[in-house]
Order: structure tokens, then C-alpha cells, then sequence
């Protein structure tokens, strides 16, 4: 059995220390062989520097996925071309920094491939997510064993359709982008396992990571509002995939949350 960790959103200093704190733990608890995790977030809740990348790589995360806000902080720039493990939404127009998919080989011969994608409801006018995503499993459907796919979108119906358009063909599709984990968890009529949410690796006292004070303030007054990472303590959201090894297929899929 091969098992993967995905975590949801990770938001700032809060969302790092919760990675520090309990991945360890939940990494041998659980055998996990493969770790991802989204960190557009990562970085004072805005975007990725290269020391936030350091440090969460350094806790044992194999691949960071990304989103909307993978460009809020500049530099990224100056990096993403030269990181391999970072996987940014595959959708943005071709010549964008950084790659939308990478392929990742693992001791026992697996060979993993991790791919983003961004949601067009509510959300950047890019590429479609569904012929860009197809695109790539032409090129990409001999090269690797195992299909796993970001899809970093705000619409739930978006996140449904995308997931059985692609049922049967890949192994999980993971819904991020709206950090609040959701209690779908499924393995859908074709073989794909699914989640419209994964969560947020973030603080528990917010909204959606944020100073929950000041996002109230921004409703109250729709005044311009600068807002700010939580300092409240912090949570580990995600899911668990166990693949079954002999046949490449999932046999189970599992939520995880835990909090200090």
C-alpha cells in the first residue's frame, strides 16, 4: 500500500508551525510515503518566499502546490523556475514562470505526477482547466503510475464537474482554495477519489487564516481593510490516499484534521 498525505491551504507563521508540530507525527503514524501540500498562502498569507519554501520542504512536504495568489509575492520570481517541486495552476498562458505539473519518482519505482489547476468561476479568467488538464495526461499518461491533481477553485459545482469529467482517468482530484475542509470525501463511480475542500493548515480562531477582527471590519464598513494573518494557534487540515500498489488504484480516502 502506498499512502499520500495532501494538506489544504497553508496560511502564514500559524499554518508553518502546525506542519512543524504534527506532520512529523501524523507522517509515522500513518506510513505516509508522499507528501503535497498547497502553499500559496504560505508566506505571511500572501503568496511564497523562498525561506517559507525552505522551511516547509525541510518538515518533510515532497511537493508544494499552488493557486491565485501564487504571484501576491514577487519572490517567488526569482525561484519557481529553478524549483522542481513547486507546482504552480497549470491553466496560466504558456511562457508563465514555473511548471504546472511535475513528476516525481519514488523509492519503490512509483512514478507520482502532481498536477494543479485553477478554477475559472469567481475566479482569474485563465486557460480552460479541463482541456489544459487533458492536454496533459496525453503527454503525460505513460510516464507516470499515479495521477493526483490540485484543483484550486472556488465553485463547489466547478469543483463536481471537473472531478467526474476526469473520473476514472486520475486518481484523486482535491478541491483547496476556500479553506474550509468539507465532509465529501469519496471515491466516485470511475475510481477517482475526491473532496470538494481540503481544509486549511492555518489558524483555528480566523476567517479563512485571517484576523477574524478585521475581516469583520471589512463587512461592516466596506472601507478598504489591509488584512492580516491570525496569531491564533494553528491546525492541520488534509486528506489521506491509500493506493493500492498492485493495481495503481485508490482504496481508500481519509480526512484528517487536528488541531493543538
Amino acid at each position: 500500500m502506498l499512502n499520500i498525505l495532501v494538506m489544504g491551504d497553508i496560511v502564514g507563521k500559524p499554518g508553518r508551525k502546525a506542519v512543524r508540530d504534527f506532520l512529523p507525527e501524523i507522517i509515522s503514524n500513518n506510513q505516509i510515503d508522499f507528501v503535497i501540500a498547497n502553499a500559496e498562502n504560505a508566506s505571511g498569507g500572501r503568496g511564497l518566499n523562498k525561506d517559507s519554501m525552505m522551511e516547509l520542504l525541510s518538515y518533510g512536504i515532497d511537493v508544494l502546490t499552488m493557486g491565485n495568489h501564487v504571484w501576491d509575492n514577487k519572490d517567488i520570481f526569482s525561484f519557481i523556475d529553478e524549483q522542481e517541486m513547486i507546482i504552480r495552476p497549470c491553466n496560466y498562458p504558456e511562457n508563465t514562470p514555473g511548471r504546472g505539473y511535475g513528476i516525481f519518482a519514488r523509492d519503490n519505482g512509483k512514478r507520482i505526477a502532481v498536477i494543479n489547476a485553477s478554477g475559472r468561476i469567481f475566479m482569474d479568467c485563465l486557460e480552460s482547466p479541463f482541456q489544459r488538464v487533458d492536454s496533459i495526461l496525453k503527454e503525460t499518461k505513460d510516464l507516470a503510475d499515479i495521477f493526483i491533481i490540485d484543483f484550486h477553485a472556488e465553485a463547489t459545482s466547478e469543483k463536481l464537474a471537473f472531478a467526474y469529467y476526469f473520473d476514472g482517468r486520475v486518481d484523486a482530484v482535491l478541491g483547496t482554495h476556500t479553506h474550509i475542509q468539507t465532509a465529501d470525501e469519496r471515491i466516485l463511480p470511475g475510481g477517482t477519489a475526491y473532496i470538494t475542500d481540503l481544509g486549511m493548515t492555518g489558524p483555528v480562531d480566523s476567517i479563512l487564516g485571517m484576523d477574524k477582527n478585521l475581516v469583520i471590519k471589512k463587512f461592516l464598513t466596506q472601507l478598504p481593510v489591509r488584512l492580516e494573518v491570525s496569531k491564533a494557534e494553528g491546525q492541520l487540515e488534509g486528506v489521506i490516499l491509500m493506493i493500492d500498489d498492485t493495481y495503481n488504484g485508490i482504496a481508500n480516502i481519509r480526512r484528517i484534521s487536528t488541531k493543538y
